[in-house]
């Protein structure tokens, strides 16, 4: 009890600490978030998925170097628009922020016109934090066992061949696209309500279905032999799968795509607010133990400034405006 005690004793003085320290670094006049009310990680789909997996491993570190608790709290729903909707209204104080990424921030505005959240007006991007490749997944006992087989397979069979997402507009849906832009074949979309039952499907009694997904959401799965991850959309193989090869190594040179993530604050939240936090998520994002956890999941940490971010969510808004056109894909 003594020694359960002494170390309580510990974690509090450290936070203390941590808290008076980040107080002391802030300039004159600076709003702090250590010793405040929660910082509270918006994550806009269900758990299980890659946006939710990267989020829980960075909030503890985040905790540490902000010197204030960092929550994680999932609101799924409507392909990311009703976390944005609801961090976009929140107060712009930094205790709220979004876990974007490459869906709901890169791929919603070009998809749905009427979207209750503008990212140019409603947010500001505060820092990157990890990328993961796109990978194509089936059921062991599919015959598809390259990406050059797939198109083989959808060329011989025009019309019949599906593939599932996590919902019309989803990464994993405008992966889907983006491959079927570069190889001109054509599959008929199963959209779902979320990754975990498109995963269930597939393993299940949807054998002949394929999906693109994320390679953390998948990394269970195939490590247990439950799917088989037929190739990964980097410029070079990935270390955790070092036999699976690229999509350009199976003949779809086009076919490199990053699904990224990023924090988004409230449009309004303050400078020095937005830096603690960029520097926070820096140092963390640097520590080799959570590196390794990341890495162990797919994922990458990204070191970009502000403005770096904010100019390749641009761009990356730009890319998937073209791929929604080209496509003609319509919400439902």
């Amino acid at each position: 009890m003594k020694a359960l005690h002494r170390r309580s004793l510990f974690r509090a003085v450290l936070a203390a600490v941590v808290a008076l320290t980040a107080a002391a670094t802030l300039p004159a006049g600076a709003q702090s978030l250590a010793g405040g009310r929660p910082v509270t990680l918006i994550v806009p789909f269900s758990p299980g998925g890659g946006t939710d997996i990267l989020s829980r491993t960075v909030a503890p570190k985040l905790t540490e170097k902000l010197g204030t608790s960092v929550i994680v709290e999932n609101r799924p729903g409507a392909a990311g628009a009703i976390a944005a909707q609801f961090v976009a209204r929140a107060a712009p104080d930094g205790r709220t922020l979004m876990v974007g990424s490459t869906s709901e921030i890169g791929i919603n505005p070009s998809l749905y016109p009427n979207l209750p959240y503008n990212v140019a007006r409603d947010f500001v991007p505060v820092t990157a934090l990890a990328s993961t490749p796109m990978v194509l997944v089936v059921n062991p006992a599919s015959p598809i066992k390259t990406a050059a087989d797939l198109v083989k397979l959808a060329q011989a069979n025009p019309g019949k061949l599906s593939f599932a997402s996590a919902g019309v507009g989803s990464g994993a849906h405008l992966a889907a696209e983006l491959f079927f832009y570069e190889t001109k074949i054509k599959m008929t979309h199963i959209p779902y309500k979320g990754v975990g039952p498109v995963f269930a499907d597939i393993i299940g009694s949807q054998k002949d279905m394929i999906l693109f997904t994320s390679l953390p959401s998948s990394m269970s799965f195939a490590r247990a032999g439950s799917l088989r991850v037929v190739a990964v959309s980097t410029r070079e193989r990935v270390p955790l799968m070092p036999d699976v090869p690229t999509f350009i190594e199976s003949g779809v040179p086009g076919y490199l795509m990053d699904y990224w993530y990023g924090l988004m604050a409230p449009a309004g939240t303050p400078a020095d607010v937005r830096n603690q936090i960029h520097t926070a998520a820096a140092d963390v994002l640097r520590q080799p133990e959570l590196v390794e956890a990341l890495a162990k999941q797919g994922l990458q940490p990204t070191y970009r400034t502000p403005d770096e971010f904010a100019a390749y969510i641009k761009a990356d808004m730009d890319r998937w405006a073209a791929v929604v056109k080209a496509a003609d894909i319509k919400p439902e």
